[in-house]
């Protein structure tokens, strides 16, 4: 187990960083409870998932916005979650920019909608900054300050290692129900 640590000491940044580069909460909770215990600094690690966040989403963007051949062939699959993040879009206008940080499913979407229309390049970039700050301090700061009941989740889900597959089932489900509703075609 002190091994473990030790590796997420040396390479849970960079992991942080990788991870969080598409969206990575998850990583980010991680960081928080690491934090929490003492196996990692909850500054640095907020700045790296922030940073990342940040990056990724202005990639995507910019990847939208000047290789379209490229990402609508592999987007082919997704044509109505993408047609979903534009309806997002212009019902929320530049809300959706913070929103779409917290809403699984939809995150890497939003950023490649967005660069598909003529929405400026400096709004967005600086949109996206502001809600990767937010985002970052939100899961860090709550993760780090529920570390003792998210640790006790783990020794518990530890403990009974059935528990795991049933949450990630119901939550998966709950996210496929969700988007095929979402995107389904309406009937005329």
């Amino acid at each position: 187990m002190e091994d473990t640590f030790g590796n997420l000491e040396t390479y849970g940044y960079i992991g942080l960083f990788l991870y969080s580069l598409g969206g990575g909460f998850v990583a980010l909770i991680g960081a928080g409870v690491l934090s929490f215990m003492g196996k990692m600094d909850l500054t640095t690690s907020i700045a790296i998932a922030f940073l990342a966040n940040a990056i990724g989403d202005v990639l995507l963007f910019y990847m939208a916005r000047y290789q379209k051949t490229m990402m609508m062939e592999g987007l082919r699959k997704h044509r109505r979650k993408l047609a979903l993040a534009h309806v997002m879009m212009k019902k929320n206008g530049s809300w959706i920019i913070l929103i779409q940080k917290f809403v699984y499913g939809i995150k890497t979407l939003i950023p490649i909608a967005i660069g598909l229309t003529k929405y400026d390049f400096k709004r967005f970039a600086i949109l996206n900054v502001l809600s990767a700050g937010v985002w970052a301090l939100v899961f860090g700061l709550g993760s780090y300050y529920s570390g003792s009941v998210l640790v006790k989740l783990a020794g518990i889900i530890g403990d009974k290692p059935w528990i795991a597959p049933l949450i990630l089932v119901f939550f998966g489900g709950a996210l496929w129900f969700y988007m095929e509703k979402a995107t389904k075609r309406k009937k005329r």
